[in-house]
């Protein structure tokens, strides 16, 4: 790599979640409640104002391809990631949980003290896609919806 070439400036933009069927997808994350942009796209894409980077939904199959990866088999295990669902309180964690299983999630774990003086739960999306859903030390969520981290 040329040591000419700037830096750019890193930034983490959208989350593509491979779906088995986009429209029970889309039907489940408007049920959460996520606003839906750009639906001129139909249902060969779905994209999410989250407040921060974008959440997109996309075909599976389609997603291994454009990735040069293959399709199968599909993972029945944790993948490594999760998604989080940052809260304000406790309250909200339990809300939130009981409001994601109500639209249809799995719950994984259920609220729950943390080790290092959080309280979160766990659901997983109709693809199995982890959420966490947590209230941290020193991780805020403002009234932008945006998350605030302490110095």
């Amino acid at each position: 790599m040329s040591q000419d070439v700037p830096a750019p400036i890193p930034r983490l933009t959208v989350i593509t979640l491979g779906v088995s069927d986009i429209r029970a997808s889309i039907a489940f994350y408007d049920a959460l409640g996520f606003s839906r942009r750009l639906k001129a796209t139909g249902e060969a894409v779905a994209f999410y104002d989250t407040g921060g980077p974008v959440l997109a939904l996309y075909h599976w199959d389609r997603l291994a391809a454009d990735a040069s990866l293959q399709d199968q088999p599909r993972p029945t295990t944790f993948r490594g990631t999760t998604l989080a669902w940052n809260c304000a309180t406790r309250g909200e964690v339990d809300q939130v949980l009981a409001f994601a299983i109500g639209k249809g999630a799995t719950l994984l774990k259920a609220a729950h003290e943390t080790d290092y003086g959080g309280y979160c739960g766990y659901f997983a999306d109709p693809d199995r896609h982890v959420w966490e859903v947590v209230v941290a030390p020193g991780i805020e969520v403002g009234e932008d919806r945006r998350v605030h981290l302490a110095d």
